[in-house]
């Protein structure tokens, strides 16, 4: 059995379970969050960083890890392309999707939902507003990108790159931050086409009603 330790409200988390249900493979999401002391997280992550992934005796964190080994290991259905040029395509918008949108959204996500709800801490303000301010630039970067509503970011077919850019704006609008239409519209088509997919809206709609209980 597959097993993934962590929350998809994790924008990491959940792109590999969104992987998981692209392949249609079974798996057991097991909790850990922050400061798990989980031994048999901690024996995969030793950093205590999620997601961990567990298939039989292999075990690896890191969601863009454990997402080439699922697309190795599991071919059928693959989400990660094989020519040289999107290749590297998929792999600089996963990079971006987890280091640059991560990183932004992050911001707010932690002090508006993890530091009060889960930490029982104030969040800082602050730093959401630094967050929300560094947004425009990445949608004006992604509105030049992003193809007409039913396309895809890398060739032909959906993707990790899709899967990657569109995780952390789950987390903006669990904060009531969606895209803007009137300023972005490109990006404000696309990214209901991919969050429409029955891999995300499944998770997503999980994490709503957990949200909102």
């Amino acid at each position: 059995m597959i097993k993934v330790y962590g929350s998809t409200l994790s924008p990491f988390v959940r792109k590999v379970v969104v992987v998981l249900a692209e392949k249609g493979l079974n798996y057991e999401l097991v909790a850990a969050g922050l400061q798990s002391h989980d031994p048999d997280f901690l024996s995969v992550s030793p950093f205590g960083k999620m997601p961990a992934f567990r298939d039989g005796d292999f075990g690896i964190s890191d969601s863009s890890a454990i997402i080439h080994y699922l697309d190795a290991k599991y071919p059928e259905h693959r989400l990660i392309p094989q020519t040289p040029e999107d290749l590297g395509r998929t792999v600089w918008f996963d990079e971006f999707g987890d280091t640059i949108v991560t990183a932004s959204a992050g911001k707010v996500f932690f002090n508006r939902v993890v530091a009060p709800r889960f930490l029982k801490q104030a969040g800082s303000e602050d730093m959401v507003q630094q967050g929300i301010a560094e947004l425009p630039r990445l949608f004006d970067y992604l509105e030049g990108v992003v193809p007409a509503p039913g396309g895809f970011l890398v060739g032909d077919a959906f993707s990790l790159a899709d899967i990657a850019v569109a995780s952390p704006f789950v987390n903006l609008s669990h904060c009531a931050l969606d895209v803007d239409c009137a300023k972005h519209p490109r990006l404000g088509a696309w990214l209901p086409t991919i969050l429409s997919r029955p891999s995300f809206a499944a998770v997503v709609a999980e994490e709503k009603a957990f949200l909102a209980a």
